[in-house]
């Protein structure tokens, strides 16, 4: 069977979960058929090719486009994935980015249609900030392709129930749950054998970052945008014992705007207390693991969060993970075993703006305030996480069933 993954992101232009989640995807489902990724961001003459592997095509966006609104560009360089997918016996896209380029290959090839939903442009209406009137079209995209395509992959339970929530004209029965996944051999607490510390080389490099690792620590990681709460934790960290140290892996801004809010919370912040860490570029695997090996609790305050392949990363790593029990989270971390789920009222107009933000921040407050408070714990949650991700996550498992959804698409077809 030969199945064409079509994305925006794929190595070495990965900026969320998304693209962490293809690139993953591709090479377990390399291992059992012939995959062709095709992806954005230009050519990559470097990707490793063989046999087992993914082939892989990236495309740069079309020069008539240069300057365009960004949804419009995205749009041309769908027309251009769909013109080569023939030969393919299924196209299976992800984001609202692909999402066109496989409702197109379709219909021109004669193929079925999997879509992956990571995110749904309806409960994200502040990409309008970002977008403009490319809103509008990245949202058309997406709802054209979610109600032609022979089948929908959701993340997690909750991401099907919103599906069928923003888009109630699709059959449920072409909605399969399959989780994000987490590479277990890539994410492994950098500890000597029979020790719970970080190695000499591990706390090196979070020294280097400006973290203590004698200190305790919350750390966040993840993009600048309305979706991921961080605004709510800034304002909650006030309320934390000052000798707790917040270390912040967070860049790739969607707006000035949000930016600008990020940016003030975290000057006043480092006005009022130490150990305020921001690190805003994206670092490499090496690092990041040392980052979260040296902090005591992972934070995740997202107010939209289909799954969060960084709660397993955390986890992966053998922290504790403090989160907002909203979307897919509740599906990933075990409340009181793995760690806190934070209770979350919400708006229902899409926007998921929590009804009373300030309870919100006293409840997060309060919940890595237990955690840190008791260092013990947090090292059994973080073993019990790890567990968990062994257990319910990891690739081999999901890209079966991935194949499964697959072939049951391919004999309704």
């Amino acid at each position: 069977m030969r199945v064409d993954l079509l994305t925006r992101e794929y190595p070495p232009h990965v900026y969320g979960g998304a693209g962490v989640h293809v690139a993953e995807l591709a090479a377990v489902l390399a291992e059992h058929l012939d995959v062709r990724v095709r992806c954005f961001e230009g050519p990559r003459p470097d990707a490793p090719s063989g046999p087992g592997l993914p082939t892989v095509t990236g495309y740069s966006a079309l020069a008539e486009l240069a300057g365009a609104n960004a949804a419009l560009a995205t749009l041309g360089v769908d027309l251009t994935i769909a013109q080569d997918v023939g030969g393919a016996d299924l196209v299976h896209s992800h984001t609202w980015y692909a999402n066109m380029a496989g409702h197109l290959a379709g219909l021109l090839h004669g193929v079925p249609h999997v879509v992956s939903a990571h995110s749904l442009e309806p409960l994200r209406p502040w990409k309008a900030e970002q977008l403009g009137g490319g809103y509008a079209l990245s949202s058309w995209a997406e709802r054209t392709a979610y109600l032609g395509a022979a089948g929908i992959i959701a993340v997690s339970g909750g991401m099907r129930a919103d599906i069928l929530r923003s888009y109630p004209d699709v059959d449920p029965a072409r909605v399969h749950v399959v989780h994000n996944g987490i590479d277990l051999a890539r994410w492994v607490r950098p500890v000597a054998a029979g020790d719970s510390t970080p190695t000499p080389r591990a706390r090196e490099l979070a020294v280097a970052r400006g973290i203590d690792p004698d200190r305790p620590a919350v750390v966040f990681v993840g993009r600048i945008t309305r979706q991921k709460g961080l605004p709510y934790f800034l304002r909650a960290v006030r309320r934390l014992d000052p000798e707790v140290q917040v270390v912040l892996c967070a860049g790739a801004p969607d707006t000035p705007e949000i930016m600008a809010e990020v940016s003030g919370l975290v000057e006043e912040l480092s006005h009022e207390r130490s150990g305020v860490v921001w690190i805003p570029d994206m670092l490499p695997r090496e690092e990041l693991v040392a980052v979260l090996a040296a902090c005591t609790v992972f934070v995740c305050p997202s107010i939209y969060e289909p799954l969060g392949i960084v709660n397993l990363e955390a986890m992966a790593v053998g922290l504790p993970v403090v989160a907002s029990a909203t979307g897919g989270i509740p599906e990933v971390v075990d409340d009181g075993v793995t760690g806190l789920l934070v209770p979350l009222a919400q708006e229902s107009d899409g926007t998921g703006t929590p009804l009373h933000p300030e309870r919100f921040e006293a409840d997060l407050a309060a919940a890595l305030t237990r955690v840190v408070s008791d260092p013990a714990r947090a090292r059994e949650m973080g073993r019990a996480g790890r567990t968990r991700a062994e257990e319910h996550f990891s690739w081999g498992a999901i890209g079966e069933r991935t194949i499964e959804v697959y072939e049951r698409v391919l004999a309704g077809s």
